[in-house]
């Protein structure tokens, strides 16, 4: 019995942990060991009807089952790790499909994108069909029809209308049918770049067009307002229903927009192409070519208005400048205020700042409008501008350049900054434009009062106003009104007495032309130093035998100054000055006296006589 009940024990046993046993067995097993108490210790009461009868023997430890309690966790836990493993591997492919679905989703709506601006571009151009085609096919027709029975030149009509219809036969019949064709095979063939890249070089036809645009406006409006006839075909014609209650005027300019909504369309369909796409290098090459179309007309329209403001600045300057060049910018013009030099006077001028010279110009009396006449033309080459200090004048600041330097001052310190912004800004353009920019710009409040070494005679100096110095600025002598009055060197720029300006020296800024300087500029223009000069020189001292064989006349002649008796002379009347008589005390001897003015053409005049 106990061998049978072994053996029935151990066969349930095997029952109990095989994998193919159901849940259903385990349960009651489960709950016999927990209701018995099964442990260590023996059990020797009777067995329970739920239980086994290997349950009942208390000497057979096979019989006991304390395996199945811990089993009981491991198998729980496997259970939780495995679901949570589930769990993890679904919330990783759920949000893996929802990356992928946006991804499809985005991409779907670039491409819807894409398609929308083609469309955008098809529809757009059908409208713009129709109004070149009511331009060309109605208002020009109807126009040129009205012109041929004689009521005004069919010249003018032309002129109005330009090439409007070169313009309409290829949007219509080249365009418009292969924009059409594209957009019915987009499924296949999403792109729109090649398209363009082909046809785009021929929108620079627009530039003759947009050239004559302004006018044409101006022709349509002096001819509705002088022509019956004109009027009434442009009337009639706007009352219809496809003229959308616009005016010839309004259709007109549609051209002149076309060609940036091009550009604009274009730009946005690229920011939604990838780089990737097989329509990116040919969208991005007829891009190029519509900005340069785009460029072109837009630098034709600025050209119109460029010269047109030419012309109405070269009628102000009574016809006398040559100024109406296409190369011509007009930056900058208003009225200013001139500091006088030998004065304390404030006069009235007018600026005209050009993106290659300065006009300073002073106003004259004229019954029709405003009317100046050019003092200087001042180059931007080696122009410099200075913000300068004044206690009596404020708002002043300094235009210097190789002609003249100007002091000037504005009508307030905004004004005064619009200027000088303007001017520099012109300066540094013009510079970098031509590659001959040599001196820094002065970015100190200091007044560059002094031209240096290097420039003297070649730059127009600053100079120094009377009232500044009390005093020679060479010798030190005090100034007075009739023994030692001021004088100015031209190459400098200082106020010195009669005696430090006794000199002269061409000066490269004023054409060669010889001018009055003192006596440290004519010994750097010169070369000559203290140590080489033995005397002091006369003013255009040059040697009687250098003069007397280039003169008009020369010969003895008798003279007398008052109080003093006769005397006799070489003189000389050169042929390079005939204004100046030269006398001196013999043919081979230096200058003696100069005398210029109506003495000059006095005794040139007794000289020729004799």
């Amino acid at each position: 019995m106990e061998a049978q009940n072994q053996v029935e024990c151990e066969e349930d046993k095997g029952a109990t942990g095989s994998p193919d046993t159901p849940t259903q067995a385990a349960e009651p097993l489960l709950d016999t060991d927990l209701v018995n108490g099964a442990g260590d210790e023996s059990t020797t009461g009777p067995a329970s009807p739920a239980t086994n009868d290997c349950d009942g023997n208390a000497s057979d430890s096979s019989c006991r089952a304390p395996s199945v309690d811990p089993a009981l966790p491991l198998e729980e836990e496997r259970a939780d790790t495995d679901a949570k493993g589930q769990e993890k591997e679904n919330g990783e492919s759920s949000s893996e499909l929802e990356q992928l679905d946006q991804h499809q989703e985005m991409k779907e709506t670039n491409e819807q994108k894409l398609h929308n601006i083609a469309n955008e571009l098809l529809l757009t151009e059908r409208a713009y069909v129709n109004r070149l085609d009511l331009l060309d096919q109605v208002f020009y027709c109807k126009l040129l029809e009205e012109a041929n029975r004689g009521s005004f030149p069919a010249e003018m009509v032309n002129k109005i209308f330009s090439n409007i219809s070169s313009i309409n036969a290829f949007h219509s019949k080249f365009l418009l049918p292969e924009l059409e064709k594209r957009m019915q095979e987009w499924e296949t063939t999403p792109r729109i770049g090649d398209i363009l890249q082909k046809l785009a070089p021929f929108l620079k036809m627009y530039g003759e067009y947009v050239k004559g645009f302004d006018n044409a406006m101006e022709l349509v409006k002096n001819m509705t307002e002088r022509i019956p006839q004109f009027k009434s075909v442009v009337e009639e014609i706007q009352k219809q229903k496809v003229c959308g209650n616009l005016t010839l005027q309004h259709h007109m300019l549609e051209p002149v927009q076309r060609i940036p909504r091009y550009e604009m369309l274009l730009k946005d369909y690229l920011r939604k192409l990838p780089p990737d796409s097989p329509d990116w290098n040919d969208a991005k090459k007829s891009l190029e070519i519509i900005s340069t179309a785009a460029s072109h007309s837009n630098s034709a329209i600025r050209k119109m208005d460029n010269l047109k403001k030419l012309l109405e600045i070269y009628e102000m300057l009574g016809e006398e400048e040559d100024i109406v060049n296409p190369s011509n910018e007009l930056i900058k013009e208003g009225q200013i205020l001139k500091l006088a030099a030998r004065n304390t006077s404030a006069q009235e001028r007018y600026l005209l700042l050009f993106n290659n010279m300065l006009l300073y110009c002073v106003p004259k009396f004229s019954l029709v409008g405003s009317k100046f006449t050019v003092r200087t033309r001042v180059g931007l080459d080696g122009m410099q501008i200075v913000e300068t200090h004044n206690e009596e004048y404020p708002h002043t600041f300094q235009v210097s350049g190789k002609e003249r330097t100007l002091e000037l001052q504005a009508s307030s310190e905004q004004d005064k900054e619009e200027w000088i912004k303007a001017l520099q800004e012109t300066i540094d353009a013009f510079h970098q434009r031509y590659e001959t920019f040599r001196n820094a710009i002065a970015k100190d409040n200091d007044i560059q009062s002094e031209v240096s070494t290097a420039e003297l005679g070649k730059r127009a100096p600053r100079w120094i106003r009377d009232n500044e110095v009390t005093m020679c600025m060479k010798c030190k002598e005090p100034f007075n009104a009739l023994t030692r009055r001021r004088h100015h060197c031209r190459a400098c720029g200082h106020v010195v007495c009669w005696k430090c300006s006794d000199y002269k020296a061409h000066l490269e800024y004023d054409g060669g032309k010889l001018s009055k300087v003192c006596k440290d500029c004519y010994q750097i223009l010169s070369g000559f130093a203290d140590s080489e000069e033995k005397k002091r020189k006369g003013i255009l001292e040059t040697e009687s035998a250098e003069v007397s064989g280039n003169s008009v006349v020369c010969s003895f002649l008798q003279y007398m100054e008052k109080s003093k008796p006769w005397q006799k002379a070489w003189c000389v009347i050169p042929k390079q000055d005939p204004l100046v008589l030269y006398m001196y005390g013999a043919p081979q001897v230096s200058e003696l006296h100069l005398t210029e003015g109506k003495e000059v053409m006095r005794m040139a005049g007794e000289a020729i006589r004799q």
